[in-house]
């Protein structure tokens, strides 16, 4: 990349509404460094529309000067080139600029992958990097490390890829393994959500309270940042912050940040943690995806991750948020029984699709 991301990103998912106060932390963050916006896509239009505006209005006054501007665009809803030109032009629109430095295609994995008509999209956006109204092009990534790789080889000039990544994700999704990856095909690794949406800094379980109680010095919050800054090919952690008081202790915590700078016994302390979070997982599946396709597209492993999370972190609104949005249709199932035959771990698939069925639903 031409330009150096700061270690800290500002995320904007959590932003209070008054604007006042929203202005002021993103602000104060540009002043003490910090460079890179991360814009997600809100599948709500006007709250889309709300943050755009906001974000235009804050960066006025010659903060647009101190700033990238990430924002990107789901996979899924990228069918024809025009999408993504129709995209760009509004987000210019709306933040009231006439370059966005980086467009990210978001959600990728094997199932948006395939569809995506990734020869007219990219030629889409060296069209708009030619003429100047975009810097770069990147893409946001959930899925298995041999995915990752296949995207990372399509396509010679990806600059930066982001992950949901934190110390509960290290063998999945895709991993240790694939940031390491990214990162030694020349690719800046972009963390989001290092605290899964704030699940690992509040309304913690008691065993993961008990294993914390003693260890001071850093907050859950500051430990968990800390692990993911820990690792030198990770470039930027993007962190959604909702208040002026976390804006300054994030970036007090990102002043200090280094890689492998974590001593032995903070790494074991949050494997115990790890350990701790993972033994109240439910369903007892490892993605190993053996049951799929589904012949009606039921996305089996992730229902059933998204199951877990909500068990494992004692929060049903996430999951079910990321239920709706993904698109996923329980209901559909016909009780073929063609999953659970193939099922290594002899898992009663069917069953456990009604329980997912009724925690992310709601439905009986």
């Amino acid at each position: 990349m031409e330009w150096q991301a700061s270690v800290l990103g500002f995320g904007t998912r959590c932003l209070p509404d008054d604007e006042t106060k929203a202005t002021r932390m993103l602000r104060y963050a540009i002043d003490h460094g910090v460079n890179y916006l991360n814009l997600p896509y809100l599948y709500n239009a006007s709250q889309r529309e709300d943050l755009g505006r906001f974000i235009g209005r804050a960066l006025q006054g010659g903060y647009r000067e101190k700033i990238k501007i990430a924002a990107g665009l789901p996979a899924a809803l990228m069918n024809f080139r025009l999408d993504f030109e129709r995209y760009l032009n509004t987000q210019l629109q709306l933040l009231q600029i006439d370059r966005l430095d980086l467009f990210l295609i978001a959600g990728l994995d094997r199932q948006t992958w395939p569809k995506l008509p990734l020869s007219e999209v990219l030629r889409a956006a060296e069209t708009a990097m030619a003429n100047g109204r975009l810097g770069y092009v990147g893409f946001a990534f959930h899925d298995d490390f041999q995915t990752l790789r296949t995207i990372i080889e399509a396509y010679d000039n990806w600059t930066l890829c982001q992950f949901q990544y934190s110390f509960m994700d290290i063998d999945h999704h895709p991993g240790v393994g694939g940031v390491k990856y990214a990162a030694e095909k020349g690719l800046a690794v972009v963390i989001a959500e290092p605290l899964k949406r704030g699940r690992l800094a509040c309304k913690l379980p008691r065993g993961v309270t008990e294993i914390w109680t003693g260890m001071s010095e850093y907050s859950p919050a500051a430990r968990a940042l800390r692990w993911v800054w820990n690792q030198p090919e990770i470039a930027t952690v993007v962190s959604d912050m909702n208040s002026l008081e976390q804006v300054k202790e994030n970036i007090v915590l990102a002043d200090k940040a280094a890689a492998d700078t974590l001593t032995v016994p903070e790494e074991l302390l949050i494997n115990k943690v790890r350990d701790a979070y993972l033994k109240l997982k439910s369903i007892p599946c490892t993605a190993c995806r053996g049951c799929m396709p589904c012949p009606l597209g039921i996305d089996v492993p992730r229902i059933f991750e998204l199951y877990n999370d909500a068990i494992i972190y004692n929060n049903l609104e996430i999951p079910r948020s990321i239920y709706l949005d993904e698109g996923h249709r329980i209901e559909d199932c016909n009780e073929c029984g063609l999953c659970m035959k193939a099922c290594g771990r002899r898992i009663s698939i069917t069953d456990w699709l009604q329980k997912a069925r009724g925690l992310l639903t709601g439905d009986k």
